[in-house]
């Protein structure tokens, strides 16, 4: 079979592995230890050679001198070869070593899957990785119950390739980049160390979306992945997260660092941070943050739903209530955003807002601030001075958060299809 034919084969990878290589002349050279590819965006890996084992050494051998891949052989167009040992280059992907047996990331389920074979196809000239087997096999079934299973197509899966010089070439990013932060924090949350440092370079190569992530992990995992930061790498998480969610990640750093880290945070996150940091973090002061729409008691509906519209750096939660202040600056009333957008746009807020709105001390207790904002059905709960000035809000999102108990917000969700293997151990794979 040559690698020319344009018709289409397929083999399966575990198949062609140890089985003989021959040279032009019909001897045996050695056995195919290893597929070499390399790794690109919306198309499927391209093969780009094969390791040959020669017993006491390993070779390279480009995939323009397989002449033809046969079931139980590999034959080469050339007898003459390099027979320097084989070292891997920058962007090469080694199927055997790095995919099969390693835990790949599932985007069509968001879950992590241990790859069990790889699908090769030849499609004219070239070959390509096209499917893999995430299927579990099972050793002890005959062959007279074995039911095939249907491979999944590569596109469908992420590799996360730890080595060092091939992960500089990271394939996919446009796909993982549209998982939701939560769902890549539960990805790292479930990941072994190498997994997990494969994918924070991934989430690394978007800063949003990284400090996005950050946020979402639980208090413990963010805590030890902060720890292993240089103080600059810490301040420039932090410097893009939330900041009662930034002010909560410095109280899990030891005290040594805290100095310095918060003083390499831009000014106005600085400033943020540092006045969270007074409050205890089961209080009103300390559930809230910093982001809220607020506009003159004076202005219109309209002028209400622009500042909304102009508040693009806030988080989307802090954004459902527009809260409006007296000339002193202290609060006047409240009105959700909805109620807003169904309001004559020309009306003073004053005649369509709430002028008694609902609101906490900073040193509430938690529990009774998910009560009040329960019972009155709120989504955002501002927190008041003595003086009646707007600290911060309360978002749902976050009253929710610290209502629910972690061990159940966290509990492993069994989304797997049979056969899959997300469950099983994370411990590192070896060679």
């Amino acid at each position: 079979m040559s690698t020319t034919n344009a018709r289409m084969h397929r083999f399966m990878l575990s198949t062609l592995l140890r089985q003989p290589v021959l040279d032009s002349k019909d001897n045996q050279i050695g056995v195919m230890a290893d597929v070499i590819v390399r790794l690109q965006d919306a198309a499927y890996p391209v093969l780009a050679g094969i390791v040959i084992d020669l017993g006491d050494n390993q070779i390279f051998v480009t995939f323009e001198d397989v002449a033809g891949i046969e079931a139980d052989r590999v034959r080469l167009r050339t007898a003459k070869l390099d027979l320097r040992p084989f070292s891997r280059r920058e962007g090469e992907v080694l199927l055997k070593e790095d995919v099969l047996g390693h835990r790949l990331i599932d985007t069509e389920r968001t879950i992590m899957v241990k790859a069990y074979d790889v699908e090769l196809t030849q499609d004219g000239g070239s070959w390509e990785a096209t499917g893999l087997d995430v299927h579990k096999p099972r050793w002890f079934r005959t062959e007279r119950t074995h039911k095939p299973h249907a491979l999944r197509d590569w596109n469908q899966f992420l590799p996360l390739i730890g080595h060092k010089d091939s992960s500089k070439v990271r394939s996919g990013f446009a796909r993982f980049s549209k998982m939701k932060p939560a769902q890549i924090a539960d990805l790292i949350e479930d990941s072994s160390d190498k997994e997990q440092h494969e994918l924070l370079a991934q989430v690394h190569n978007d800063p949003e979306l990284e400090a996005d992530v950050f946020e979402e992990l639980d208090d413990d995992r963010q805590s030890r992945i902060l720890k292993g930061l240089t103080d600059a790498q810490v301040a420039d998480v932090l410097a893009r997260m939330r900041a009662d969610d930034a002010a909560d990640a410095v109280m899990d750093l030891p005290q040594e660092r805290r100095t310095t880290i918060l003083a390499l945070l831009p000014a106005s996150q600085n400033t943020k941070v540092m006045a969270l940091l007074g409050y205890h973090d089961a209080t009103a002061g300390g559930l809230m943050g910093t982001d809220y729409v607020a506009v003159p008691s004076t202005a219109t509906v309209a002028e209400g739903i622009n500042a909304v519209r102009a508040a693009t750096a806030h988080q989307p939660e802090a954004l459902t209530t527009i809260y409006t202040l007296h000339p002193d600056g202290t609060l006047a009333a409240a009105i959700g955003l909805v109620k807003a957008l169904q309001s004559d746009p020309e009306k003073p807020l004053s005649d369509v807002a709430d002028p008694e709105p609902v609101s906490a001390q900073p040193g509430d207790d938690i529990i009774d601030v998910t009560t009040t904002m329960a019972d009155f059905n709120l989504l955002t709960l501002p927190v008041i001075d003595a003086e009646r000035r707007i600290l911060g809000v309360i978002t749902v999102d976050d009253a929710l958060e610290a209502a629910i108990p972690s061990d159940w917000a966290r509990r492993e969700h069994n989304h797997s299809a049979p056969g899959s293997s997300h469950t099983e151990p994370t411990s590192e794979s070896s060679r």
